[in-house]
């Protein structure tokens, strides 16, 4: 039984130090310092905290572990996560809207153009830049998306391409 309790570090412990906020760098120092092995668990992406900062570790700090153990870190990622961005041209607005928010985007412009089919998507933009089916993007991209207006009664007046004084409408 004594071997057993030499072998697994039986009363000695360490306590964990606290290293949330620190950099991911100075986290390995800390916990190598304190004889603790550091692991990277996880990565969110928060724009109020800067890339690289630890946010959460387990256990938390004042635990005490045996030497050697590991703590496991979350740290704030160096960029966004990215989305791939299916192609959502000649669908409804709504449900272009549907997807694009189910994939996590929150800024969606909705811009009218001429069109004769109302609220039918025609583009995609991000950055300006028209993007297709496939592009990926950050998911803290803006969207603008182009749909059609569609026609009013007003606009369905044709002229005669003979007799342009001659105007006909669909009214009876």
């Amino acid at each position: 039984m004594a071997w057993l309790g030499w072998w697994t570090g039986h009363g000695e412990y360490r306590e964990v130090p606290d290293v949330k906020g620190l950099s991911y760098e100075n986290a390995l120092d800390v916990l190598a310092e304190a004889d603790l092995l550091a692991v990277l668990s996880d990565s969110i992406f928060n724009t109020d905290t800067n890339p690289g900062i630890v946010m959460e570790q387990m256990p938390r700090s004042n635990s005490t572990v045996k030497p050697g153990r590991s703590v496991y870190l979350t740290i704030n990622a160096y960029s966004p996560r990215t989305v791939t961005i299916p192609n959502l041209t000649d669908m409804s607005l709504r449900q272009a809207q549907s997807i694009i928010e189910g994939l996590g985007i929150k800024a969606i412009r909705v811009v009218e153009v001429p069109s004769e089919y109302k609220d039918l998507v025609l583009n995609v933009k991000y950055n300006g830049l028209p993007i297709s089916g496939g592009t990926r993007i950050p998911i803290s991209a803006a969207l603008t998306i182009e749909v059609g207006e569609g026609y009013s009664d007003t606009d369905s007046i044709v002229e005669d391409i003979d007799n342009p004084d001659l105007v006909i409408t669909d009214e009876y």
